[in-house]
């Protein structure tokens, strides 16, 4: 097919006064706590399969919140940092643990 029986393509005008200002959305901190009912093997499950974190991260994450209390586990975009609070708090209660997860601003 010979390109003259082609539609021309229009020409695309840039306008050099208009800046694109890209905006992020604001980042926030998923803290899982320590509890003395929720065992580790539900920690490093949540933490591979909810965060997407390698078992071995899982293992050290999961030995960091047993032995202080609480660790940082991820940093997200609140409405992703909610949805995956919310899979862990489902999953926790569906198998009787009271383990919580919290959501804090940078």
């Amino acid at each position: 097919m010979p390109n003259d029986t082609l539609p021309p393509v229009p020409e695309i005008e840039k306008d050099s006064d208009t800046l694109i200002k890209q905006d992020y959305l604001p980042l926030y901190r998923v803290l899982m706590w320590d509890d003395a009912i929720t065992t580790m093997e539900f920690v490093v499950r949540m933490l591979i399969k909810v965060f997407d974190k390698d078992p071995i991260s899982a293992e050290k994450l999961m030995y960091e919140i047993h032995n202080s209390g609480v660790a940082h586990v991820d940093t997200l975009p609140l409405e992703r940092a909610e949805f995956k609070v919310e899979r862990v708090h489902l999953t926790a209660a569906m198998e009787g643990y009271p383990f919580r997860c919290t959501i804090e601003p940078l």
